[in-house]
C-alpha cells in the first residue's frame, strides 16, 4: 500500500523547520520525516474495523502545515499524548472492501468518508465506557481521552484501515467530488453555527480559500439575508467570493477606512498603531487563524460582537487581546466538526453538509481547480502551497 507520512522525529523536524525558509525542497530530500513509501496491506485494527480503498482525496492546510513542519512544538496541544506517525490527508471519500465481523451498517462497495480519525481516536474507538461527557454528547471533536490513530494509512494513500465509527456513510446521489469535500464543508458549517448570525446582521469572513469561501456558502445558506462581506488577499479569490455569496469583497487599500465604510463604524487610527474601530461587524469567522487576522478581526468586531476562530496558525501567536476587554468581544473556538444545532434541530455537520449540497445551497463548482495522481505528489503539494503562482482553490489526489 503506498502510503504518504510524518514520523515524529524531533530532531529531523527541527533541521527542515530551521532549513526550509533557505531551502524549500527540504521538505521532499532525505533530511525530511515525510515519506511516500509502500507498506505491507496492513490487517483489520479488530472486529469492528474496516478496510477501504481510496477514490478523490483533498490536500487541506493542516496536512500541508504537517508535512512542512510548519507546527510549533511548544503550542498546548502539541503538550497532550499523540501519534508517532501521522498518515496525512483526512477530505477523503472511499470505498469499503472488507469489514470486521462485528461491523453491522457496512458492506463491501459501499462508499464512506472519514470522521475525526486524523484529530485522535474517541471514546468509542478506544472503547471506553462510559465515554466522556463530550462523546455522549455527538462532540467526538473535544473527547477527554482523545488518543493515538487506531489503524494504517489515510488520505494520502491507497487506502486506509480504521474502525467503522471513524468512517461515515456517503449516499448514492452524491458524486465522489461532492462526497470528497463533505469534511472541509462539514468545518465551514460547524464553524457558523458556533455563533450563528442574526437575520440581517452584518458578517465578514476573513480567507478567501476554501474554508473561506464555504463559510461564506454555510452563511449564505442559514442566514440568506446577512449582510456578507470578504476580506480575499488575491483577485482570484475575490472573484472565487463573489461567486460563493459575499455582497462586498475587499482586497486591499485603506483596509480600516474599508471596513468603516461597509459597516457604517468609524476607524481610528494612531502613531504606532494600526487602527481600530468603534462600530463593526457583528460576527468575524476567521478562517486564516494567524497573528494578523485575529488581531484585525478582534478590531473590527462591534462592542459585544463575535469573533469565531474556524482557521489556526499552528504556531505561538502574539495578538493584541485588549479589544476583548475594551469592546466585550467574545472570541469563540470551532474546532473541525461534530454535531451542531440550528433552530431546534440537532443533526451531525456531514448531515448538514450532504442536506445542502442536495439542496443546492452549498456547491462544489470551480473549487476543485488541479488534480493529482499520488505518484506527483511533490507537484501536487507545490501547487496547494504556491497558490499565488498557481491560484489554486482546492487541489485534490485522483486515486
Amino acid at each position: 500500500m503506498r502510503t504518504i507520512y510524518v514520523d515524529k522525529i524531533i530532531p529531523k523536524m527541527l533541521m527542515v523547520k530551521v532549513l526550509r525558509p533557505v531551502w524549500p525542497a527540504v521538505v521532499f530530500s532525505p533530511l525530511s520525516s515525510a515519506r511516500l513509501a509502500n507498506i505491507p496491506e496492513p490487517p483489520l485494527p479488530g472486529p469492528s474495523g474496516v478496510r477501504v480503498r481510496n477514490r478523490v482525496c483533498g490536500l487541506c492546510a493542516s496536512d500541508l502545515s504537517l508535512f512542512h513542519v510548519h507546527a510549533d512544538p511548544a503550542i498546548g496541544p502539541a503538550a497532550l499524548p499523540g501519534n508517532s506517525r501521522f498518515y496525512l490527508g483526512h477530505e477523503v471519500v472511499s470505498e469499503v472492501v472488507e469489514v470486521g465481523r462485528q461491523v453491522k451498517k457496512l458492506h463491501p462497495g459501499q462508499r464512506v468518508v472519514m470522521e475525526h480519525r486524523e484529530t485522535g481516536a474517541s471514546c468509542h474507538e478506544l472503547g471506553i465506557d462510559p465515554a466522556c461527557r463530550f462523546c455522549q454528547s455527538g462532540l467526538n471533536n473535544l473527547c477527554e481521552n482523545a488518543g493515538g490513530m487506531v489503524g494504517v494509512g489515510g488520505g494520502w494513500s491507497d487506502g486506509y484501515t480504521a474502525q467503522a465509527s471513524n468512517v461515515f456513510p456517503v449516499p448514492d446521489d452524491l458524486s465522489d467530488d461532492q462526497a470528497a469535500m463533505i469534511e472541509p464543508m462539514s468545518v465551514a458549517i460547524h464553524g457558523v453555527l458556533r455563533r450563528p448570525p442574526g437575520a440581517q446582521e452584518q458578517v465578514l469572513v476573513l480567507g478567501a480559500g476554501i474554508i473561506g469561501l464555504l463559510t461564506m456558502q454555510a452563511v449564505r445558506a442559514f442566514r440568506p439575508r446577512a449582510r456578507l462581506t470578504a476580506l480575499a488577499r488575491h483577485p482570484y479569490q475575490a472573484q472565487a467570493a463573489r461567486q460563493c455569496g459575499a455582497d462586498d469583497v475587499v482586497t486591499g487599500g485603506d483596509v480600516y477606512a474599508e471596513m468603516a465604510r461597509l459597516t457604517g463604524g468609524r476607524a481610528y487610527t494612531a502613531p504606532l498603531n494600526r487602527g481600530m474601530l468603534m462600530g463593526g461587524f457583528d460576527v468575524v469567522y476567521d478562517c486564516v487563524g494567524s497573528s494578523t487576522s485575529i488581531t484585525d478581526a478582534l478590531r473590527w468586531t462591534r462592542a459585544r460582537g463575535t469573533v469565531v476562530l474556524v482557521g489556526i496558525d499552528l504556531t505561538l501567536l502574539r495578538v493584541d487581546l485588549n479589544p476583548i476587554w475594551y469592546q466585550e468581544v467574545d472570541l469563540v473556538g470551532s474546532k473541525t466538526h461534530a454535531t451542531s444545532e440550528w433552530q431546534g434541530t440537532r443533526r451531525h455537520d456531514f448531515e448538514w453538509a450532504i442536506r445542502f449540497q442536495r439542496s443546492g445551497r452549498m456547491r462544489i463548482e470551480n473549487l476543485i481547480t488541479h488534480r493529482f495522481p499520488l505518484a506527483e505528489y511533490r507537484q501536487a503539494i507545490r501547487t496547494a502551497t504556491e497558490k499565488r503562482r498557481t491560484h489554486a482553490i482546492k487541489v485534490v489526489f485522483d486515486l
